[in-house]
């Protein structure tokens, strides 16, 4: 039979256990210790309609689009269209009335949607473009390859994906291109666990979106006269909604880049816990081309790290957040996620 002094211990062990089971799940149950997963947003959106989409032709198509064009008009019921692995070459386009589509591919390292073209228009020149509301991608990554120079000799841009639709969710996908990567022009999104490549204003609109845990990569030209920004965030106005957010991130690559420049006069970006390399120039943020008022900028940092993040030399109407001033952009409430997101880590 055990000492009663054996049975204590053993007592408080398993005390210490619970407790620390039970904090982990109040603390993590809702954060970055959620796996979220292909499966797991299947079934939260709650549907076995899947149209197969096999680039060998193993499938219900071997385009994308062809997929795209066979789902309904007025749709309201979550279909999977299934992108299994390889290089589709071609244009993507979500219209408005083509709803609840979760295009989900098979990782972002084997299933790419590809295309190559540089315009004045953003719009036009974009391998993605997303006008329906309620979209969900998955494990996909969107390029535009377009020549390097192409866009850097003159005004044309290579958009990799435009997402101009409200409730939109982007889970583990790539996007990549040399200039104006993500045009995240209007609307309520989330990005989880994305990796963004690009130089010169390659995240840019004025929409209302969070970035959680997202890999941005900076790949600067030295033929550029002015440092290159990540963001380029168009609020226009004091009551817009609109701003870019990011948490938990990683910020690296090569050359040098501001981490914004206004464009607009209330252009809201806020960095929080992101660890931010040598990339960063020490100004930090910029009103480039902007010659308005710095006054309504918020152009701001929330304890991040990294030899980047350094303070002393930064913009003067940036801000370094506290933790009042940081919350409402910490949580889902900022897009309203927990009306319309089928899973989140916030």
């Amino acid at each position: 039979m055990p000492s009663i002094s054996s049975l204590v211990v053993r007592t408080i062990q398993v005390a210490i256990f619970v407790i620390s089971v039970c904090s982990h799940d109040v603390v993590y149950g809702f954060s970055a210790h959620k796996v979220i997963d292909s499966p797991l947003l299947t079934e939260k959106i709650g549907t076995n309609r899947t149209i197969k989409v096999d680039i060998n032709g193993n499938g219900d198509f071997q385009s994308v689009q062809a997929a795209i064009d066979s789902v309904p008009e007025g749709n309201s019921q979550w279909i999977i269209v299934h992108v299994r692995k390889g290089e589709y070459r071609e244009k993507i386009f979500i219209p408005e009335n083509k709803p609840y589509i979760f295009l989900r591919g098979n990782g972002k390292g084997r299933t790419s949607i590809v295309w190559s073209q540089t315009s004045t228009d953003n719009i036009e020149s974009a391998t993605l473009r997303v006008e329906a509301p309620h979209f969900i991608a998955f494990g996909i990554s969107f390029k535009n390859d377009a020549p390097v120079g192409m866009a850097f000799t003159s005004q044309n841009q290579s958009v990799a994906a435009f997402v101009g639709a409200d409730k939109a969710a982007f889970y583990h996908c790539g996007f990549y291109s040399a200039h104006n990567t993500l045009f995240d022009y209007k609307g309520r999104h989330y990005y989880h666990n994305c990796y963004i490549q690009g130089s010169i204003d390659f995240i840019f609109g004025r929409g209302q979106s969070i970035f959680y845990s997202c890999e941005i990569f900076v790949n600067s030209d030295s033929r550029v006269k002015i440092s290159g920004s990540i963001t380029a965030q168009n609020r226009r106005r004091a009551e817009e909604d609109s701003g870019f957010v990011f948490i938990k991130g990683k910020v690296y690559g090569i050359g040098e880049v501001y981490l914004g420049r206004a464009k607009g006069a209330y252009s809201r970006v806020i960095f929080a816990k992101t660890y931010l390399s040598r990339t960063i120039v020490p100004q930090g943020w910029t009103n480039w081309s902007y010659d308005g008022s710095t006054e309504n900028l918020f152009q701001a940092e929330y304890h991040c790290h990294g030899p980047g993040s350094q303070t002393e030399e930064r913009a003067p109407w940036s801000r370094q957040l506290t933790d009042d001033e940081v919350a409402p952009f910490m949580s889902i409430d900022f897009i309203n996620g927990d009306e319309w997101l089928p899973v989140h880590n916030l």
